[in-house]
C-alpha cells in the first residue's frame, strides 16, 4: 500500500517539477501561466495532450518537439524527475505512510511543497535572469507568514519570534519599495535578502547556516576565478574585463533545498 502511496507522490512531483519548467520560461517573460495554452518555444504549435506527460512525452519523444523537431532543453526532463524525487524523499524522510498518516502530516508536507515551489521558481529565474522576480518572492514571502502563523497556533511558542521576522519583513520591503521608486528597478540584494529570510524561517537554523557559508563559498570561488581569467588573458582595460555575473539567488536556493532535505534524513534517519 505504502509503494502506491510514494507512486501517487512521484507522479505529483514530476507534475508540479513540469508546472516549474512552464513557470519558469514564462514568468520573467510575464506570459500567463495558467490560461495560455502549452506550446512549443521554437515553432510556437500549440502543444497536444501526449506532448505534456511529465517525463515520459520526453522519452518517447526522444528529447524532440514532435513538429519541428527542435532539440528540447534537458532541464526539463531533469527538473521533472528531481521533483519527483524530492516530493518521495521528503516524504520518506517525514516518516509519511499511509496507514499512520496524520492531517499535520499532510499541512508540514503541503508547506514544504509551497516552500518548494518558490524556491525552484526563484532560483530557476535567477540563474536564467540573475534577478530575483518580485511576484515570486512576494509569494514566497507570504508563505512563510502563514507558516510562521500555523507554527504559532501548533507550538502555543513565544509569538515574539515571530513578530522580529514580520518587523524585519517590513523594514526590508519599506526600503526596496523606496528603492524601486528611484531606480525604477527591484534591487537584487534585496531580493536575496528577503530570500534569506524566508529559507531561515523553513529549513532550521543547521541547515541555514550550511547555506550561507556554501554560498559565501561558492562566491568567493567565482570571483577568484573570474578574476585569475582576466589575468591570464592579461586584460589591462577595464572596460574589457571577463565579469562573471553570480546568480546568488540560485546559490541560496540550491544549497537551501540541499541541506534541508539532508537535515530531515539525518534527523530521520540519523539522530
Amino acid at each position: 500500500m505504502n509503494i502506491i502511496f510514494y507512486i501517487i507522490l512521484f507522479i505529483m512531483g514530476i507534475t508540479f517539477g513540469s508546472f516549474y519548467t512552464l513557470a519558469v520560461y514564462r514568468i520573467p517573460k510575464r506570459i500567463d501561466i495558467v490560461h495560455t495554452h502549452s506550446y512549443c518555444p521554437n515553432c510556437n504549435h500549440k502543444l497536444g495532450f501526449l506532448d505534456l506527460i511529465p517525463v515520459f512525452s520526453y522519452i518517447f519523444l526522444r528529447g524532440k518537439c514532435r513538429y519541428c523537431k527542435e532539440k528540447i532543453r534537458p532541464r526539463y526532463f531533469i527538473l521533472e524527475i528531481l521533483s519527483g524525487i524530492f516530493f518521495v524523499l521528503t516524504a520518506l524522510c517525514m516518516g509519511m505512510r499511509i496507514e499512520t498518516l496524520t492531517i499535520y502530516q499532510a499541512i508540514d508536507f503541503a508547506f514544504v511543497i509551497l516552500f518548494y515551489t518558490f524556491v525552484i521558481l526563484m532560483a530557476g529565474i535567477d540563474k536564467e535572469e540573475i534577478n530575483i522576480n518580485q511576484p515570486v518572492l512576494m509569494y514566497g514571502v507570504l508563505v512563510s507568514v502563514i507558516y510562521m502563523a500555523y507554527l504559532y497556533i501548533i507550538e502555543e511558542s513565544s509569538i515574539y519570534r515571530y513578530v522580529i521576522y514580520l518587523v524585519i519583513y517590513v523594514i526590508i520591503l519599506a526600503i526596496e519599495t523606496i528603492s524601486l521608486r528611484k531606480k525604477a528597478q527591484t534591487n537584487y540584494f534585496y531580493g536575496n535578502l528577503l530570500t534569506i529570510i524566508i529559507l531561515s524561517i523553513f529549513i532550521g537554523a543547521t541547515a541555514f547556516i550550511i547555506t550561507i557559508i556554501s554560498t559565501i563559498v561558492t562566491v568567493i570561488a567565482y570571483k577568484i576565478l573570474d578574476k585569475l581569467i582576466n589575468k591570464r588573458r592579461n586584460v589591462v582595460k577595464e572596460k574589457e574585463k571577463l565579469t562573471t555575473k553570480i546568480p546568488v539567488g540560485f546559490l541560496l536556493g540550491t544549497y537551501g533545498l540541499l541541506t534541508f532535505l539532508l537535515t530531515l534524513f539525518c534527523n530521520r534517519y540519523l539522530l
